[in-house]
């Protein structure tokens, strides 16, 4: 058989680059291909992330795709490498247009026509200084005209950080903030709700404070206070509640800010006036004011309204189906239902012992409060949460489990088991709580040293039994046997299996 030798002098190797990708997204561009471009433009700047141009397109493209906080990251990277290209100055003004923030939109465009007196976009940038100084409750202040742009944009960096759950990077930013500009009162509230968050409410408090002493009647500060005394169960809360029902604001953000509250507090009436009001004047708002207009219309008294709300939210966040506001009352089948007690709830997600955590996160999965829990953060923070504690809360927010994966598996059998206990009334009363309170106890234990539990219904009779044996009730095997059809034998088995998990002081 002939030798055939390899010439490496004709294999050309291919190790593309951004310039590759620019040029594949630009002919996507001319298509009207948008997602296309976007993919391309994004690995462009992930191989030459110090190119301006490249920064700048992808800013343009996310911005055609209403991504307005990536767009603005974009062109800030590219502002950073060239100070003074007019393009860039032209886009980071009408991306902050977008995004409402007329001062800083000003600002951008002006320095754009020092540049491009006649540029290509000039009518464009007139056009946006033009409107943002119509903006009458828009104040200027020239000397700080170059570092404005710059504590918004940081504000809001800090914002999408703890929207992302990154409190301590977001803290750090906005005190640094804070500490350049000592009146921008935003980032004062922004700072008192990542401290909030943590659980350093008495820090939470002391800022907006501070805030209200030196900015007398700051809207959003006093929101905040109303928010934090609500969750905290505090007798303040009434006496901010008639101060904010006093308050008129004309500015569409601060009836968003009023209205938004009163839904989350439960001040249902006064939330749908000023939500509605919004809607009604043309406000076009995203997926949270769609949810709140929904909530505050249905609970006082406006169906219609509400449905028609809600369709608007599902439109925009598909992930909402289920957590429609007259889905609560359908959930709440039993008024003794410890899962739809909320401050039962929150003592168990709060307990020190993690098998109480655990019962309480279970508990969540089933509570017509799960959507108020779950939009407060603090409730479900731990320092360290172990792998048990994360997997329930997947759980009980509905995220699948791989069967293939073996302690994934045993996981979602010893959830079936809790799933049987529930099973025999529908709900968790106070009259087994025992039982649920046992068997987390034992799940935690058996977990952590790698039990299968492999017969969920027996596992369930096991914990039963135990639980009527302990509590001298009248019991036999043979009875439990029968209710979750399994043998006597297994029965018994199972028993000496979860006996072995008991602390020494269960037995």
């Amino acid at each position: 058989m002939e030798n055939k030798k390899r010439n490496d002098k004709n294999i050309l190797s291919f190790i593309p680059t951004g310039e590759f990708y620019y040029r594949k997204a630009m002919k996507e561009l001319q298509r009207e291909n948008y997602p296309k471009a976007h993919k391309y433009l994004r690995r462009a700047t992930e191989l030459s992330p110090k190119d301006a141009l490249f920064l700048t397109q992808y800013g343009i493209v996310l911005m055609e795709m209403q991504e307005f906080e990536q767009s603005m990251d974009a062109l800030h990277a590219a502002h950073e490498l060239d100070a003074k290209d007019p393009d860039v100055l032209f886009f980071l003004a009408e991306v902050h247009a977008h995004m409402g923030l007329f001062w800083d939109a000003r600002n951008y465009a002006k320095q754009y026509l020092v540049f491009e007196t006649q540029g290509k976009y000039a009518a464009e940038a007139m056009s946006i200084i033009d409107f943002a100084e119509q903006e009458e409750w828009q104040i200027f202040d020239e000397d700080g005209e170059n570092q404005e742009s710059e504590f918004h944009y940081q504000q809001e960096k800090a914002r999408r950080m703890m929207e992302n759950g990154d409190f301590k990077n977001a803290i750090e930013l906005l005190e640094k903030v804070i500490a350049e500009k000592p009146e921008f009162w935003g980032a004062y509230n922004n700072l008192a709700l990542a401290y909030f968050y943590i659980g350093e409410a008495e820090m939470a408090k002391a800022l907006l404070y501070d805030v209200l002493r030196r900015n007398t009647g700051n809207l959003h500060a006093l929101c905040n206070l109303a928010v934090f005394h609500y969750y905290e169960k505090n007798d303040e809360l009434e006496d901010i509640l008639e101060l904010l029902k006093k308050i008129q604001p004309y500015v569409f953000e601060q009836r968003y800010k009023l209205g938004a509250t009163f839904a989350l507090v439960g001040k249902y009436k006064e939330a749908y006036r000023w939500l509605k009001s919004l809607q009604k004047r043309g406000f076009e708002g995203d997926a949270a004011f769609y949810f709140w207009l929904s909530h505050a219309a249905y609970h006082s008294g406006h169906e219609e309204a509400s449905r028609q709300a809600w369709d608007q939210l599902k439109k925009m966040d598909p992930d909402k189906d289920g957590y429609a506001p007259w889905n609560e009352h359908s959930a709440m089948p039993h008024a003794d239902a410890l899962e739809h007690d909320r401050d039962y709830l929150v003592e168990k997600l709060d307990h020190a012992k993690k098998s109480e955590r655990l019962f309480g996160l279970f508990l969540l999965g089933k509570s017509a409060h799960k959507q108020e829990i779950i939009s407060h953060p603090n409730w479900l923070a731990s320092d360290q949460p172990s792998v048990i504690e994360t997997f329930v809360l997947g759980y009980a927010l509905g995220h699948p489990f791989k069967k293939e994966i073996p302690e994934e598996q045993a996981f979602m059998r010893a959830m079936e088991v809790a799933e049987l206990l529930y099973a025999v009334d529908k709900m968790v009363t106070q009259q087994r709580v025992e039982v649920f309170k046992l068997w987390f106890l034992l799940a935690e234990k058996a977990f952590s040293e790698n039990y299968g539990f492999k017969n969920p219904p027996a596992l369930a009779a096991a914990v039963e039994y135990i639980v009527k044996s302990a509590n001298s009730e009248k019991v036999t095997k043979k009875q439990m046997a029968d209710r979750f059809s399994i043998s006597v034998a297994t029965v018994t088995k199972y028993i000496k299996d979860m006996t072995a998990y008991l602390p020494e002081t269960e037995l």
